[in-house]
């Protein structure tokens, strides 16, 4: 899990992430080039991001953005999920979401949500391998050079930790 000071690390893969991948994300590499350190270091303050590491380089990122209102708390969006293509088909991807899953459940967020593009299959494939169900789809929910594409939203309830009493949170 990144922390404040691993800013360096999560500009560097955020924006590689945009650069080789840029058609799976709604931002585009020119929203994130301009930001502020102050502004890098509030995405890791205000989200949990996880990053893997080959020695002292990122490979892959992804990361969790808790729904803010009281009632709405126990939910989470899976948000910035990039693999390097070197590492795809590693299992890395699933050992990220096992790491993120854990730790949403250990802070009682009780389901998981996602976006996907339509287009994009081999994320789709890799989601309901997990467990996630499509549960909706935003026709035109991404423009990009002028052409639409369907918005798949996703979600999976958290497998969720028990307590030290055998209760779940």
């Amino acid at each position: 899990m990144l922390s404040p000071g691993d800013v360096a690390a999560f500009r560097a893969i955020r924006l590689e992430s945009l650069r080789q991948d840029p058609h799976a994300f709604a931002s585009r590499e020119e929203d994130w080039l301009t930001i502020s350190e102050s502004d890098w270091r509030q995405h890791l303050v205000g989200n949990t991001i996880f990053a893997a590491f080959e020695g002292e380089t990122p490979v892959a990122i992804m990361g969790l953005m808790r729904q803010r209102a009281a009632k709405m708390a126990h939910r989470a969006t899976i948000v910035m999920v990039y693999i390097r293509a070197s590492w795809r088909g590693s299992g890395l991807a699933k050992a990220m979401l096992d790491a993120l899953e854990s730790h949403a459940a250990i802070t009682n967020i009780r389901q998981l949500e996602l976006a996907v593009r339509a287009d994009n299959a081999g994320a789709i494939a890799f989601y309901f391998k997990a467990g996630f169900a499509e549960i909706g789809r935003i026709p035109g929910g991404f423009l990009e050079d002028g052409q639409e594409f369907d918005e798949i939203l996703m979600a999976r309830r958290t497998r969720r930790l028990p307590t030290d009493n055998g209760a779940t949170p």
